[in-house]
């Protein structure tokens, strides 16, 4: 595969998949805001535990997802040789660990270096998310309640 063509397929997987990890979160921020309407404050900590558990596998969804689209995208255009190896070669890749262990042919690591750029901008916008999140978490948690009216 030409360097173009790594750089066209590789940017058209990282576009869709930072879109998903957008819309995920854009999701489940508009469903925490509900949820935060619809407790009494301050928040018990059993509610903020599992609003933030809901959270962190939300997102863990996200990126499971994210490593599912990769490694399709390298199983079927024969770069890995089964579902075993892109899974685990993207995994590796993705959350940037890199063990080394499969190697790619050259004509084909710039996707793989695509998939690793994926995985450092989602494991960013999620860290801002959850820290966002959890912020709110404890500050309704600690609120006082309303007085009555």
């Amino acid at each position: 595969m030409t360097l173009w063509v790594q750089l066209i397929w590789g940017s058209i997987f990282l576009s869709l998949c930072l879109l998903l990890q957008i819309a995920m979160l854009v999701w489940w921020g508009a469903q925490l805001k509900r949820l935060f309407s619809l407790f009494d404050k301050p928040f018990h900590r059993w509610q903020s535990g599992c609003i933030l558990v809901v959270t962190i596998f939300t997102i863990l969804a996200s990126h499971t997802v994210q490593v599912w689209i990769w490694s399709i995208a390298f199983y079927l255009n024969g770069s890995l040789p089964d579902w075993n190896t892109a899974v685990y070669f993207i995994l590796v890749t993705y959350t940037t660990v890199g063990y080394g262990d499969v190697v790619l042919d050259p004509s084909l690591r710039v996707g793989a270096g695509l998939a690793s750029v994926n995985g450092v901008l989602s494991f960013g916008i999620s860290t801002a998310f959850l820290v966002t999140a959890m912020g709110r978490l404890f500050f309704h948690e600690d609120q006082a309640p309303d007085a009555p009216d």
